[in-house]
C-alpha cells in the first residue's frame, strides 16, 4: 500500500477507482461545456442589419433559442456578480463613496431597460459592426441592467448589518482586507445574495423580450432567443406559439434551477449565522452526486484547497473598516469631496439642459411630470399590496427548508414569467368588457414588483438563526407578539432591500405594462412607462431622456424620503455595537 501513498496524496489514484457517479458527473460537465460553447460560437457569427435571420415560430427552434437566451443571462449574471462585489463593497466601506454610489444606484435601477437600449445599442454595435457580437453585447448589457441592482443592494445591506462579534473576531485574528472580504463578508452575505441572484435571473426573463427584440427608432434587431420568439408570436397573435414559449421557459428554468441554484442554496446553508445547527438543511442531488464521486471529488478538493489558500493570502491590501469603526474624515477632505461631487452634478445637469433646451418646452416637462405622478401612485399601491400578501407567505416558506425546496423553482418560474405573455388575456378582457386601461393594465406591473419582496423575505427567514426561533418557542412567544418582537425585526433588513428593488422593478415594469400590444390592438394606460415606450418607438431621444430624468427624480425622492430612513433603522436594530 505504501507505493500508492504518494499517488494518493497527489490525487492521481483512488483506492476504489472511478465509479458510475464519476461517469455521470463527467458527462454532465462535458455536456454543459459543449452547449455553452455552441451558444458562444453563434455569438461570433457575421451580422448585417439588412440580412437578419428570421425568427421561426416552429417549436423545434425553441431549444436553440432557449440555449441562446440562457447564455446571455448567465453572462449578464457573471457581470452582475463582479459589479456587486466591487460596487457594494465601496458603498458600504466609505462614507464619501456611499453618498455618491447609493443615490446613483437608485437612479440606475430606476432607468428602464428601454432607456439603456436607446443610448447603448448604437455604441455596442459600433464596436463590432460586422459581427453579431455587438448586438449580443447590447442585449447582455440590457439584461445586466435588470439583474445587477438588487444584488448590489443585497450585498450592501449584508455588509452594513454585519454582526459586531464577527467583526471583532476578524480584527482579533488580524485579517487583511482580502481575508476579511472572502472569509467573513462574502460568506455572511451569501444566503441573501443567492436568493437575490435567483431573483436577478428571473428578472432577466421578465425583460428578455425588450432585450432580444430591440426596436429603437429606425433600428430593428431580433436576436435568436425566447424573447424575440415571444415578440414575433405576439405580433402574429399566435397563441399556440405563446404556449410553446411558456413550455420552453418552464423546462429551462427547471434545468438551471436543478443544475445551478439548488446546489448553491444547499452549499450556502453552511454560512448561516447561528449558534445552533438547523434541524432540516437544503438538499441537492447535484451536490450529493459530486460528493460521492471518486476522482472528481479529489479534483474538487484540490480546486477548493487552492481557493482557500487564495482566501487566506495576506495580500498587501489595506483592511477596509466599516463606518462605525473608522475615523471621521477631516472637514477639509469633506469639503473637497462634496465640492467635486456638486461640480460633477452641476456639469451633468448643464449638459442635459443644453441638450434638451433646443427640443423641449415647459409643456413637455409638465406632461412628463403628470405621467410620472400617475405611475408613482400605481407603484405605491402595488408595493403595499405585495407587502401584505408576500411577507407572511415568504416567512412561512423560509422557515420550512423542505417547503422552500419545492417552492423555489415554482417561484422562479412565476418571477420569470414575462408580462408580455399575459397581454392576450389582458387585452381581451379590457376590450370585451369595455374596461378602463388606466386602471386594469396596472395589475400587470405587479409581476415586476412582488417577487423582489418574496425572495428577500424568504432569504431573511431562511437566514434567521435557529437559536432565536428555539428561544421564542421556549418562552411561548406567539401570535402578533411573535411577529412584532421576533420575526419582523429579523427579516426587516431583507424586506427593505426587497422593497427598494421592488419599487425599481415596478417602475421598469411600467414600460411594458402601461402600453401593450396584441397584434393590431394597442392599449395605452397612461403613465410615465407608456410615455417612455411611445417616445422610444418614435426614436425621440430628447423626450426619452426627459422621461428617464423624471423617473429617476421620483425614484430617488421616494428612496430618500422613505426607504433610506427605513434602511438606517434596520441597520441600527441589527448591528450590535
Amino acid at each position: 500500500m505504501q507505493q500508492y501513498v504518494p499517488a494518493l496524496r497527489l490525487g492521481l489514484w483512488h483506492p476504489h477507482g472511478p465509479n458510475w457517479r464519476d461517469l455521470i458527473a463527467l458527462a454532465l460537465i462535458v455536456a454543459i461545456i459543449l452547449l455553452l460553447g455552441s451558444a458562444g460560437h453563434q455569438m461570433l457569427a457575421p451580422f448585417t442589419a439588412a440580412q437578419q435571420p428570421d425568427i421561426s415560430l416552429a417549436p423545434s427552434a425553441l431549444p436553440n433559442y432557449a440555449l441562446r437566451t440562457t447564455m446571455r443571462m448567465l453572462l449578464a449574471l457573471i457581470a452582475s456578480l463582479v459589479f456587486t462585489f466591487v460596487y457594494g463593497t465601496l458603498a458600504a466601506k466609505s462614507r464619501r463613496m456611499e453618498m455618491v454610489l447609493i443615490p446613483l444606484l437608485d437612479v440606475l435601477q430606476s432607468v428602464p431597460v428601454l432607456g439603456y437600449l436607446s443610448f447603448t445599442v448604437v455604441f455596442f454595435v459600433s464596436l463590432f459592426p460586422d459581427r453579431v457580437l455587438g448586438v449580443e453585447l447590447a442585449a447582455i448589457f440590457a439584461i445586466f441592467t435588470s439583474q445587477a441592482w438588487n444584488m448590489a443592494f443585497s450585498f450592501f445591506q449584508a455588509l452594513r448589518t454585519l454582526p459586531s462579534d464577527l467583526d471583532e473576531a476578524s480584527r482579533g485574528f488580524r485579517f487583511s482586507g482580502w481575508q476579511r472580504f472572502w472569509r467573513l463578508e462574502v460568506p455572511f452575505a451569501m444566503p441573501g445574495l443567492i436568493w437575490n441572484t435567483m431573483m436577478s435571473m428571473s428578472g432577466g426573463w421578465f425583460f428578455v423580450v425588450a432585450s432580444e427584440a430591440i426596436s429603437v427608432g429606425d433600428l430593428h434587431v431580433a436576436l435568436p432567443g425566447v424573447g424575440s420568439y415571444v415578440a414575433v408570436a405576439i405580433a402574429h397573435r399566435d397563441l399556440a406559439a405563446v404556449g410553446y414559449a411558456i413550455a420552453a421557459m418552464t423546462v429551462t428554468i427547471f434545468i438551471y434551477d436543478q443544475l445551478l441554484f439548488r446546489p448553491l442554496v444547499a452549499w450556502a446553508d453552511k454560512f448561516r449565522y447561528e449558534q445552533t445547527a438547523a434541524q432540516v438543511v437544503p438538499q441537492s442531488w447535484i451536490v450529493d452526486l459530486f460528493r460521492r464521486t471518486s476522482y472528481l471529488r479529489l479534483a474538487g478538493e484540490a480546486i477548493g484547497g487552492m481557493t482557500q489558500a487564495a482566501s487566506r493570502a495576506r495580500l498587501s491590501l489595506r483592511p477596509l473598516s466599516p463606518l462605525a469603526h473608522g475615523r471621521l474624515p477631516s472637514w477639509s477632505l469633506d469639503v473637497l469631496w462634496y465640492g467635486a461631487v456638486l461640480f460633477a452634478v452641476a456639469a451633468l445637469l448643464g449638459s442635459l439642459w443644453q441638450y434638451a433646451n433646443a427640443a423641449l418646452s415647459w409643456s413637455d416637462l409638465v406632461d412628463a411630470g403628470f405621467n410620472g405622478l400617475i405611475t408613482l401612485l400605481r407603484v405605491a399601491i402595488l408595493i403595499v399590496i405585495a407587502t401584505l400578501i408576500w411577507v407572511p407567505i415568504g416567512v412561512a416558506i423560509g422557515l420550512r427548508p423542505a417547503l422552500a425546496e419545492k417552492i423555489q423553482p415554482v417561484a422562479q418560474f412565476l418571477a420569470a414569467f414575462p408580462a408580455n405573455l399575459l397581454f392576450p388575456v389582458a387585452v381581451y378582457l379590457i376590450v370585451r368588457f369595455n374596461l378602463t386601461p388606466a386602471i386594469w393594465l396596472s395589475p400587470l406591473m405587479i409581476l415586476g414588483t412582488q417577487w423582489y419582496i418574496l425572495f428577500n423575505v424568504i432569504a431573511g427567514a431562511t437566514a434567521f438563526p435557529t437559536d432565536f426561533k428555539e428561544a421564542a418557542a421556549t418562552f411561548r412567544i406567539r401570535g402578533w407578539t411573535w411577529w412584532r418582537d421576533v420575526m419582523l425585526p429579523g427579516i426587516f433588513p431583507y424586506y427593505v432591500t426587497g422593497a427598494i428593488t421592488a419599487s425599481g422593478g415596478a417602475w421598469n415594469a411600467s414600460i411594458v405594462s402601461e402600453a401593450v400590444n396584441w397584434g393590431d390592438v394597442r392599449l395605452n394606460g397612461s403613465g410615465l412607462g407608456a410615455y417612455i415606450a411611445q417616445m422610444t418607438e418614435a426614436g425621440d431621444y430628447p423626450r426619452i431622456a426627459l422621461g428617464i430624468a423624471v423617473m429617476s427624480v421620483l425614484v430617488v425622492g421616494m428612496n430618500r424620503l422613505l426607504w433610506r430612513p427605513m434602511y438606517a433603522y434596520a441597520e441600527r436594530r441589527t448591528r450590535l455595537d
